[in-house]
């Protein structure tokens, strides 16, 4: 798991945060960009996959971070396999256009139909519709090819995969054969219909996989829908979350001048994960009790914290947790982003959340 290790801003609570609050470009510059995901095309051999995650294990590997101030390595990448050349694949059950062409796929008008008339499962909510772009969002959570267009087995499979927040549904143009071979090149088309998963929320900004050429083959996607489920559980200790939309906590110093944000915490692998923000407050309390201030100030521990999606340009760049001592209302919300240079920083999936037996709420500064 990659993240921002915040032993310095817990070691170091009494300098003051610059006004308005910004986002901790100090913690953005040490992560890694997140490599872009390629969903795996369909073969013979695999027209479903699913990445495991446990949040509980999670929580616990984040709660034992920031006590430790330590940093895991990221797992190794899986081995590629020998192709067979001109393997057949899977028929797949959508229907193919006349002529067989990525125009054709693309004009189609049974697949925008399809889409367009498609229901919205309960406990989620519609975010696009009939796009010809698939997904790269955050934490990529496996895939299906089904028999037929049906958001509701989507949502359905969605629900059964821990860390699933989101799905993507679509029409794809895939090859008959594998074309690995100048003899089966441009072969004759079948079309799939995938459900994607995800552990983030799926947007039309995210939405930027057109298709992909396989030799002379041209891979094209239609009739693409995005859900995003509306499901948060609330982590043990802490209050229901408030959901912010694209918006986050600015928080002013209080009515004494004191400043209430503690540091922050960064995860860039794993679906997202409210837990992880919960054990992250936990533990920085614990820190806190540890590691008294030398000058015998108050200890400040963590009671409130403001989780996001934050995105550079349309890309994620992980799941923010800001961390604070006293708790904020979500008038305060008024962070939706910022501009450094030419890029552009923005927020989705934001939620406070409070602790539940101690909600420290601010003294609110006079207005």
């Amino acid at each position: 798991m990659r993240s921002f290790t915040v032993a310095a801003a817990f070691a170091a609570l009494a300098v003051a945060n610059p006004l308005p609050q910004e986002i901790d470009w100090a913690a953005v510059d040490a992560l890694t960009p997140i490599p872009t995901v390629t969903i795996p095309v369909v073969d013979v051999s695999a027209q479903a996959s699913t990445v495991s995650y446990e949040p509980s294990a999670a929580a616990t590997s984040v709660e034992a971070e920031v006590k430790a101030s330590g940093v895991s390595t990221a797992s190794a990448g899986l081995k590629a396999r020998a192709a067979v050349t001109c393997k057949p694949q899977p028929t797949g059950a959508g229907p193919v256009p006349t002529p067989d062409t990525p125009d054709a796929f693309l004009a189609y008008d049974y697949f925008s139909a399809t889409a367009n008339a498609a229901q919205t499962p309960s406990g989620y909510y519609n975010t696009f519709t009939n796009l010809n772009a698939s997904n790269n969002a955050y934490g990529y959570m496996g895939y299906t090819v089904l028999s037929e267009y049906s958001t509701q087995t989507c949502a359905d499979k969605c629900d059964a995969i821990k860390g699933c927040a989101a799905f993507n549904i679509y029409f794809e143009r895939d090859p008959t054969v594998n074309p690995n071979d100048a003899s089966c090149a441009n072969p004759g088309s079948t079309t799939n219909i995938k459900c994607v998963f995800w552990g983030g929320p799926v947007t039309t900004d995210n939405a930027k996989n057109t298709g992909q050429w396989r030799k002379d083959f041209h891979v094209v996607i239609a009739g693409s829908n995005g859900y995003v489920s509306n499901k948060i559980v609330t982590p043990p200790g802490y209050s229901t979350p408030i959901y912010l939309g694209n918006a986050a906590i600015n928080a002013p110093f209080d009515c004494n001048g004191n400043d209430t944000y503690l540091g922050v915490r960064i995860f860039q692998s794993g679906p997202f994960d409210i837990s992880k923000c919960a054990a992250a407050c936990s533990a920085q309390a614990d820190y806190a009790r540890a590691h008294p201030p030398a000058n015998g100030n108050a200890i400040k521990t963590c009671q409130f914290y403001n989780t996001y999606m934050l995105m550079k340009n349309g890309e994620p760049v992980g799941q923010y947790c800001a961390l604070y001592d006293h708790s904020w209302p979500q008038s305060y919300a008024t962070n939706f982003g910022q501009y450094r240079g030419n890029d552009k920083y923005t927020i989705e999936w934001s939620y406070i959340v409070s602790n539940a037996t101690d909600a420290a709420p601010a003294c609110l500064p006079k207005a």
